[in-house]
């Protein structure tokens, strides 16, 4: 179980790494400002991700079954392949990426379409929801239904930032049609 716990621990930590360090990186920051809305995601972000980190040392809490085994190696393999998709698709957005906090158009913004995002235009949304259902799955926790309520959340600010990125980018209303949303060939 140790094993697991730490596998988890790093993704979640390599994860909050990567972000860190391509946002400090990026030629053009972000603008981001003190507005109360800002600071409420931010902290909601932050409570989220502590959260994670301490029930990684409390597994089956609350268990959904009594033996786990393949909830776990499903789990594991989902959080790896969210983990994956967001880590790729975050380094193949390089500097067009802004914080979700914020929710903008880069001066230099340009629409990726190469990689991942040849496929579906919210790859790192998808990946994150996949790492938290595995990651849930893998700890045997009932928190697996929190990570689906989620997910319309993140689809209601998927459809927010096409609108946007629809008025304010050339080219991204032609990307839309031909690319799928969450799910390659699906959805």
């Amino acid at each position: 179980m140790l094993v697991l716990q730490l596998y988890l621990l790093f993704g979640l930590v390599l994860h909050k790494v990567i972000w860190e360090m391509l946002r400090r990186g990026s030629p053009e920051k972000p603008i981001e400002g003190a507005s109360p809305k800002l600071f409420f995601i931010k902290a909601v972000k932050i409570a989220i991700l502590l959260g994670l980190v301490v029930q990684i040392w409390f597994p089956d809490m609350p268990p959904i079954v009594a033996e786990p085994f393949w909830l776990r190696i499903i789990g594991v393999a989902l959080f790896t392949l969210g983990l994956a998709t967001a880590v790729a698709a975050r380094l193949q957005l390089g500097d067009n990426w802004a914080n979700i906090e914020t929710g903008q158009i880069l001066r230099r913004q340009v629409v990726v379409e190469s990689g991942i995002y040849g496929f579906v235009r919210h790859p790192i949304y998808t990946g994150d929801i996949f790492l938290l259902l595995g990651l849930e799955l893998a700890l045997n926790s009932w928190f697996v239904c929190g990570v689906l309520l989620l997910a319309p959340v993140v689809m209601m600010q998927a459809m927010k930032e096409e609108e946007m990125l629809v008025d304010a980018l050339p080219g991204y209303e032609r990307y839309c049609r031909r690319s799928k949303r969450f799910i390659p060939f699906v959805f």
